[in-house]
């Protein structure tokens, strides 16, 4: 299946953006070392806030890396001292903008799974909202085949909306599930999350939901085998060759 451009959807351009305000040095060596040690098994999070869901998933799935990406200060601030207490070696948490991160850190066909957990729903600009930007294509291109993507909210018109994007646009399978006590106790096998049925929910905002009564839901998106995107051959600029990047890029993967 090949994505084509949408009339209502202009084409992402990555190379209109900027490195992300981390250490290039650091990360370049962390995301080869990962791509070679770990190949099919790194997992992103995106809005990790102070890394409850984390630190958690991380803790119980020791055989596979996630990168947690926040870009709040204050909340990545808690979230790394939470983590350096943890020690976990397959944890690195990420000070940074996702999208740009994504562009220069992330190889194709690289990501397992990705977990957008209770983003933004950007009531003031829907042209934001996760589903509905350019960028998504580029987050596809990024993914393994029969990837995963797994995005949650507690607003049932926004998980309407991304439905049917994924439907009209994207043209992707996924399935649509209510979460509550019983989810997260089923989900807790196969995805190895932590299931507490004292103080159910994966993160502050679904544990908060929750206790609220609110109804909150998760799309499980796969990119299916097969799938390609625009992007699929750009590779991101972690590079021994300065200034290079798109497909003359990273010749070390």
């Amino acid at each position: 299946m090949t994505i084509t451009a949408s009339p209502t959807i202009r084409r992402f351009q990555p190379e209109a953006l900027k490195p992300p305000r981390c250490s290039e040095a650091l990360h370049r060596e962390r995301v080869h070392r990962l791509m070679q040690e770990t190949p099919w098994q790194i997992h992103l999070e995106i809005g990790a806030g102070k890394g409850m869901h984390a630190l958690q998933w991380a803790e119980n799935n020791p055989d596979k890396t996630l990168i947690a990406i926040e870009r709040t200060a204050e909340k990545y601030q808690v979230f790394a001292e939470r983590a350096a207490t943890k020690a976990l070696q397959n944890l690195i948490p990420i000070h940074a903008d996702a999208i740009p991160y994504l562009v220069h850190y992330i190889p194709p066909a690289s990501v397992a799974a990705c977990f957008i957990l209770y983003p933004n729903p950007e009531p003031h600009n829907p042209a934001q909202r996760w589903v509905n930007m350019p960028f998504f294509e580029f987050l596809l291109s990024r993914l393994c085949p029969l990837g995963q993507i797994y995005l949650a909210s507690n607003i049932p018109a926004y998980l309407d909306e991304a439905e049917n994007r994924l439907k009209e646009v994207w043209q992707l399978p996924y399935q649509r599930y209510a979460i509550n006590e019983s989810f997260l106790s089923l989900s807790a096998g196969h995805r190895k999350w932590p299931c507490d049925n004292t103080h159910p929910g994966r993160t502050h905002f679904e544990r908060k939901y929750l206790l609220r009564g609110e109804p909150c839901g998760e799309l499980s998106i796969t990119k299916p085998a097969g799938h390609t995107t625009h992007f699929d051959n750009w590779l991101p600029k972690v590079t021994a060759n300065p200034g290079v990047t798109g497909e003359q890029g990273f010749q070390a993967f």
